[in-house]
């Protein structure tokens, strides 16, 4: 895997948490930062693409009105408490 190095400023405390955390788990700093940091940015770039994503469908039209889907919520509902009112 490729690889390149990258130099950033934490606090002391996280600085020794992951001492901590290394010498608990035997992994290097550099490998658990870099997990961390790895999961980060995928956890991150997630939301923004979902978020592009909606404003992209808003933009389309490919919306449901508020009220319709309330609607169709409680109708789930409804049909739920139904069904298991009929089963007592």
């Amino acid at each position: 895997m490729d690889s390149t190095t990258i130099t950033i400023r934490v606090p002391v405390a996280v600085h020794e948490k992951l001492a901590r955390l290394s010498k608990g788990t035997r992994r290097s700093r550099s490998y658990l930062a870099a997990e961390a940091v790895s999961a980060y940015v995928d956890r991150e770039l997630s939301i923004i693409e979902g978020i592009q994503q909606g404003l992209a469908d808003v933009a389309a039209g490919r919306v449901t009105p508020h009220d319709e889907v309330i609607a169709e919520l409680h109708a789930v509902i409804d049909a739920a408490e139904r069904k298991k009112a009929a089963q007592e």
